[in-house]
């Protein structure tokens, strides 16, 4: 048969609306649910802790593919969930913060997004819990009116003393104020203005924290810093987020509630292997009453490898990206074609059952032949009667607050 002109047009028309459709993501265009939720985003990267560790936060959106030399986005339309804990530890959180705030902005011209969520060390720069807060955060707040402005808080806090507590007053040791400058480095009023609403309701820092979330969900997965216990298992993200920032807002060191709570969002443990372990019962209840598949988590480190649990269903993704928890770039992503945990030298697709932990983990192994870390996983899983996650490896030093009580623990309840 013959074609004209005309018909050889129109089978062209064709032949390319179909080589566009074929080649068109399996997500046409996210969509935003509310301020908390989002269906239909193609591809979404989240990263964990990152504890003050500017050039490793950096190395891991390089290898993720979302910022180019100059660290300017190149993620396209992907959503990046960072989950928490920027602060402490190291000396660049004021960097990293300041990036992080201008790459969003940048996603968003591309179709992307940047979720930053609330983690424990956000909360307690800003309630004023400063026992991990490292000098080089200090000092990146120091300027040349520094020491003029500690003076005059120094000579503040002992006129108040004095007029308020004068046996107390007249008994300070004589190097008194050496000792309360050891307790108040330069930079320390500039970072309390900066994250203490009590000392500055506008503070920047303080209205960045609490202009975020503590958890959000994106398809089928909502990312959360620590994790849902059984006691907020029917909270919405919505009311766990009010409750948190309105502690933050107005903090009661007497009745912090779910700022400081073992088992609430921003300090739980027990979908990461720590005890109190959530029962597979509360993990399936977490994940019928969000309309989710899997939970992904952060606070907890893994030493160097995104970590399933629960068969897949809770995803453990602190690999120790700073320094301090030993420097392991390390990232989730999750597109149409699959989970894979994201590494510097390649990624490794995630098993969909705990059966297929130990071949991903020695694919994760093979990526990080030098990493000890892993090779100790890898022996504890070849013996299950040793826990899979020491209290040492969890990077639990100190970093907590209170010790799970003994109050018995719902399979699927609501906290107020």
């Amino acid at each position: 048969m013959i074609m004209n002109a005309s018909d050889l047009r129109s089978l062209l028309k064709i032949i390319i609306l179909s080589m566009l459709l074929s080649a068109s993501p399996a997500f046409a265009d996210a969509r935003q649910i509310d301020d908390f939720q989002w269906d239909d985003v193609e591809r979404v990267v989240a990263i964990g802790d990152l504890h003050g560790d500017y050039d490793n936060y950096i190395a891991t959106l390089k290898a993720a593919g979302l910022v180019d030399k100059k660290g300017k986005w190149s993620g396209g339309n992907t959503h990046l969930v960072q989950t928490g804990d920027i602060p402490d530890r190291g000396p660049d959180t004021r960097k990293i913060i300041e990036h992080i705030t201008k790459l969003g902005k940048q996603a968003e011209r591309k179709g992307g997004r940047v979720h930053n969520l609330i983690g424990n060390h956000e909360a307690m720069n800003v309630y004023g819990d400063l026992r991990y807060v490292s000098d080089g955060e200090f000092e990146a707040f120091v300027n040349r009116n520094s020491a003029a402005l500690r003076d005059r808080v120094f000579e503040l806090t002992m006129k108040n003393m004095e007029a308020s507590d004068p046996e107390g007053y007249a008994l300070l040791p004589e190097n008194f104020r050496e000792e309360w400058n050891l307790k108040h480095p330069l930079g320390w009023v500039e970072h309390r203005r900066a994250w203490d609403p009590a000392w500055n309701p506008e503070g920047e820092y303080a209205t960045w924290v609490m202009s975020k979330k503590v958890a959000v969900r994106i398809n089928d997965t909502l990312f959360v810093h620590g994790g849902i216990s059984g006691f907020y298992c029917q909270n919405s993200l919505e009311d766990m987020t009010k409750q948190v920032v309105g502690g933050l807002s107005r903090f009661d060191p007497h009745n912090p509630g779910i700022l400081e709570d073992e088992f609430g969002p921003l300090w739980y443990r027990g979908l990461s292997g720590v005890e109190p372990e959530a029962v597979n019962e509360t993990v399936d209840a977490i994940l019928a009453h969000h309309g989710i598949s899997h939970i992904a988590v952060g606070h907890t480190p893994t030493s160097g490898v995104i970590w399933p649990q629960y068969d897949g269903k809770v995803l453990m993704i602190d690999t120790g990206i700073a320094r301090a928890y030993g420097g392991h770039v390390g990232y989730l992503e999750m597109t149409p074609k699959g989970l894979f945990g994201g590494y510097p030298n390649g990624k490794v697709p995630l098993p969909s059952d705990d059966s297929g932990l130990i071949p991903y983990l020695e694919k994760v192994i093979a990526l990080n032949p030098d990493n000890a870390f892993l090779q100790e996983r890898h022996e504890l899983l070849q013996h299950p009667a040793v826990p899979v996650l020491l209290e040492e490896e969890a990077g639990l030093d100190g970093d907590t607050t209170l010790v799970p009580g003994p109050r018995p623990i719902p399979i699927c309840g609501i906290s107020e």
